[in-house]
């Protein structure tokens, strides 16, 4: 069976530094009819549950620990026996939302296989210390959480973030892949990379 991608969208809130905003988070399941990966667990279980189906859940793959992106990651790992990926470097955010909760190391470079294929983490701190991109190079496809939008990088004017970092990331972990290579983002539309590397010299840090 061939592998694809599967999306959904779950809204809630994101909070961080003492201030709480409405959001809406894009879900992505990568696999098949037998297995797959989710990445980011947003909100509410139930319609990422629904995208699952039946197939058995590898892994959930979290781009970062911001709350708004591992709200459910513990109750799907439990529902579904899977194990939840972050990079270390966020430990100080998953404590903020899940003090005793446990996770998995992620790793720059390492591969995830899935349905045939493979998931690799590109580590890309800068919208968070322990940001992660997961590359699929046989889909064409990059999911970059909020590292890269359609328009440019992700924020910056929080906590345990970096303007100056995350466009170093994007510059050079990113936009060298193929101009074709469709960008999954956290929220909002895809995009390319082609389109992002095109509109690179106008980024400027905000005020």
């Amino acid at each position: 069976m061939t592998a694809r991608i599967d999306h959904t969208t779950t809204s809630g809130t994101f909070s961080l530094d003492g201030g709480t905003w409405d959001v809406e988070n894009n879900v992505w399941v990568v696999g098949d009819d037998e297995q797959c990966v989710v990445i980011d667990a947003p909100h509410d279980a139930a319609p990422i549950a629904e995208l699952i189906g039946e197939r058995t859940l590898l892994a959930v793959l979290c781009t970062h620990a911001h709350d708004d992106h591992v709200t459910v990651a513990p109750e799907l790992a439990d529902r579904f026996a899977a194990p939840v990926y972050l990079h270390p470097d966020d430990v100080e955010l998953w404590r903020m939302t899940y003090p005793e909760g446990e996770f998995f190391p992620l790793a720059d470079g390492q591969t995830f296989p899935v349905a045939g294929i493979e998931l690799e983490v590109v580590h890309t701190p800068g919208h968070a210390p322990g940001a992660v991109c997961f590359r699929a190079a046989d889909l064409d496809a990059v999911f970059t959480g909020d590292t890269l939008f359609q328009g440019g990088p992700g924020a910056t004017g929080r906590s345990y973030s970096d303007f100056d970092t995350i466009v170093a990331s994007i510059r050079s972990r990113l936009l060298t892949l193929p101009p074709a290579t469709v960008v999954h983002t956290g929220h909002g539309p895809d995009t390319t990379i082609g389109d992002e590397a095109a509109g690179a010299d106008g980024w400027t840090k905000p005020e």
